[in-house]
């Protein structure tokens, strides 16, 4: 599962990065914002600023090669 790997990262790069779930369910307006339309996805933001998206229950090597890219 997603937030397995995603709690993974959150240990990983401890201080580093902050992870954060959404619940598309609760928070419909901020999916649209964003234009989520698939579900796992996962955003990298920096100041606030989407930087990347991966979408879909990708492995773990593909999160962290994403994350890599903006530390």
């Amino acid at each position: 599962m997603i937030h397995l790997v995603i709690g993974e990262l959150s240990k990983q790069y401890d201080g580093k990065l902050k992870c954060f779930k959404l619940s598309t369910d609760d928070s419909p307006s901020i999916a649209t914002q964003y234009g989520i339309q698939s579900i796992p996805t996962i955003m990298i933001f920096i100041n606030f600023e989407k930087k990347d998206a991966v979408i879909g229950a990708v492995p773990k090597t593909t999160l962290t090669a994403s994350v890599e890219k903006f530390l």
